[in-house]
């Protein structure tokens, strides 16, 4: 049941990768020696509070930089869990406070475990099993629990531990949404909630921007000046800068809608992870995008910007 970018990318078969690859001249080269820029700093006017502070930076979880380390508070009984109707995400499973529940990519379902602990567990403090019930739109099969590392059990949702985030104030908050692009509110069966099947690559008319290119959970897709299309296809976001701006996993072609095909392809980086390219340039989405909709990252560090159908960078000078 478990799904991310990384195992995403497993769909392309090794023929067609082959063949997208070849026509880009990419042959798992090493990467360039030129310095990154993971956008510390954002331009003028862009957020620096909030939904574009960069959520999640270095760390994966979503954590603010001076949030305690420490254990977690005392967790608050899970109550009565409902289905509960998002209008960005539709059906999104809440706890007897309105609170929205969230899974982790990075955690399994079959079997249940949770991967995590210490920080991670404060930001996104674990739901208690014990006194969690199945109230409208939810199924009581699915529930179930895991024995964490210190001994707590944690609810299971269709075999997925749930956590609530830290950010969210009230009931009907969703701001842990997309953090890191591995943290998801949870549908009533378990899976990530989603209000529309979007393929893998389309595009949205921004109201700023125009024409852009969203992945399937309708999340903006961003370029780094930084990295290189010819001959081959080469990423310079490594390390921290992955976790500020992960990879988007690699997408058929004809599981996309808008976008050009040509240099439409999936690369191999250095470190393993495969990646989706469009006019043969890598893109990534921004762990500061909050919602779809959101373009937090255009423009920041002056080297990441939202992808236009054909590829190019939408709104970078001399572009």
């Amino acid at each position: 049941m478990k799904t991310s970018w990384r195992t995403a990318s497993m769909v392309v078969t090794a023929a067609s990768v082959l063949a997208l690859t070849t026509a880009c001249g990419q042959d798992n080269g090493t990467p360039s020696s030129a310095a990154q820029n993971v956008g510390a700093t954002a331009p003028a006017g862009s957020p620096t509070t909030g939904a574009g502070a960069g959520a999640g930076a270095g760390n994966g979880y979503g954590a603010d930089g001076n949030q305690s380390a420490g254990s977690p508070a005392p967790a608050a009984p899970a109550g009565k869990l409902t289905a509960d109707t998002n209008p960005t995400l539709g059906k999104v499973v809440t706890d007897g406070s309105g609170l929205t529940l969230y899974r982790f990519d990075q955690d399994t379902a079959n079997p249940p475990k949770s991967n995590c602990e210490g920080a991670c567990a404060t930001t996104w403090p674990p739901v208690p099993a014990d006194d969690a019930t199945a109230g409208a739109g939810i199924d009581k099969s699915l529930l179930g629990e895991v024995t964490r590392a210190d001994g707590t059990k944690q609810l299971t949702i269709g075999g997925w531990p749930a956590y609530r985030y830290a950010k969210d104030a009230k009931a009907g908050d969703a701001k842990g949404q997309g953090v890191g692009g591995k943290w998801f509110a949870l549908a009533p069966n378990g899976k990530k909630a989603s209000l529309s099947s979007l393929p893998g690559l389309s595009v949205r008319k921004d109201p700023k921007l125009g024409d852009i290119v969203v992945d399937r959970n309708g999340m903006t897709v961003y370029r780094f000046l930084k990295d290189k299309a010819w001959p081959k296809s080469v990423s310079n976001c490594t390390g921290a800068c992955l976790e500020k701006w992960p990879a988007v996993g690699i997408v058929k072609a004809d599981d996309t809608k808008g976008v050009q095909k040509k240099g439409l392809m999936g690369f191999t980086r250095p470190d393993g992870v495969e990646q989706m390219t469009v006019d043969c340039w890598p893109i990534y989405t921004f762990s500061g995008d909050k919602a779809p909709g959101d373009t937090n990252g255009q423009g920041v560090g002056g080297t990441w910007y939202a992808v236009a159908p054909d590829g190019k960078p939408v709104g970078a000078p001399g572009h």
